[in-house]
């Protein structure tokens, strides 16, 4: 019997909807690609589980996600989502165990089909033929990009400084350098005393409080630009210079998998909105002393994701600035140079 019309654009109509899915895949997957990809992750010493005081530039903190230190807040415990440097950052297993939208999209296909099967009635038909399954895939496609928007305006609405109650007068520099801003932040951030609870960010501050001069806030902007800079070059001695070994690693593993799927992530013209101190303390550890600096920056930059191979754009736009919020925390030795050791999202 020979094949009808619909059999015959079967094939087809489903190498379209596969092309749609493998490019619905890679903007889920780098979604905001800048360093990092979005994520919390890294060393703060004896604060890394605590949660960064707030700070007029990034009133919140998500929790870190990803460190090398052992989670000693809630004795016997285990840290969800908390993996070692050289760990998989995702999940592994194939298409069906991706989080988010291709995990509810491929679910939700096999689930259809398998209720058709067992209604005697053939795979595809529990969406009601293969239109059903190319309207389901649209619908999902445009929920998607309605809640990207959404978001989008919800983030841009939330990271413009709000100065409620500040005086008429004019601000500092994008980061503050206001000693008694420092003074407050470094003890114990938004006035609480040293070592007190704060509510929602966990326990108290420990070691030393630390003050910090001019010229370490022009550091810690300055290689704001030049890790992101290097990343998107994949300038690994660059990123070894500026980040601890166990940011390198994590960082190392994100460019490797970008190298795998044939893509680069462009950074350029990084420039530094609004920051402020959260905590700056020092503390003893196994090489001597070492000192941290949390500081809370909204920045802006070009963010592109390109292929390696032919330049054409995969995601972002090359010649519009995006924002974020990040809270990034920086490590030396007495007299050293700072080097990053953690990133968290505001």
């Amino acid at each position: 019997m020979p094949a009808s019309p619909t059999t015959r654009r079967m094939p087809r109509a489903l190498l379209a909807v596969l092309a749609l899915a493998a490019g619905l895949m890679v903007a889920t997957d780098f979604a905001e690609a800048r360093v990092g990809r979005s994520g919390s992750f890294g060393s703060r010493g004896s604060r890394t589980w605590s949660t960064p005081a707030p700070t007029p530039t990034a009133p919140t903190a998500q929790p870190m996600q990803r460190s090398a230190t052992p989670n000693t807040t809630q004795p016997g415990a285990t840290q969800p989502g908390v993996t070692q440097p050289g760990a998989a950052a995702r999940p592994a297993g194939g298409l069906f165990n991706r989080p988010g939208l291709m995990g509810g999209l491929m679910g939700g296909l096999l689930g259809a089909g398998i209720f058709g099967l067992l209604m005697g009635t053939g795979f595809f038909s529990g969406l009601g033929s293969l239109a059903g399954i190319l309207g389901f895939v649209l619908q999902m496609v445009l929920i998607v990009i309605v809640a990207r928007l959404v978001l989008g305006w919800w983030r841009s609405r939330n990271q413009q400084p709000s100065y409620a109650g500040g005086p008429a007068g004019p601000r500092p520099g994008p980061m503050s350098r206001d000693p008694h801003a420092e003074g407050a932040a470094s003890g114990s951030a938004m006035g609480a005393p040293d070592g007190a609870a704060r509510a929602g960010f966990g326990t108290g501050p420990r070691g030393k409080p630390l003050k910090l001069a001019a010229s370490d806030f022009d550091s810690f902007e300055r290689t704001l630009g030049e890790v992101q800079e290097a990343y998107g070059r994949d300038d690994r001695a660059t990123l070894d210079r500026l980040l601890t070994p166990e940011m390198a690693g994590y960082i190392g593993e994100e460019l490797d998998e970008l190298a795998r799927d044939g893509l680069v992530n462009r950074l350029s013209d990084v420039k530094l909105l609004q920051g402020d101190l959260s905590e700056a303390w020092s503390e003893p550890d196994e090489g001597g002393t070492s000192e941290y600096a949390t500081v809370a920056m909204r920045y802006e930059l070009k963010d592109a994701l390109v292929e390696r191979a032919t330049g054409r754009l995969v995601q972002g736009d090359p010649d519009r600035p995006t924002q974020a919020t990040e809270f990034w925390t920086f490590v030396r030795r007495p007299g050293g140079a700072w080097k990053v050791s953690a990133i968290q999202q505001g």
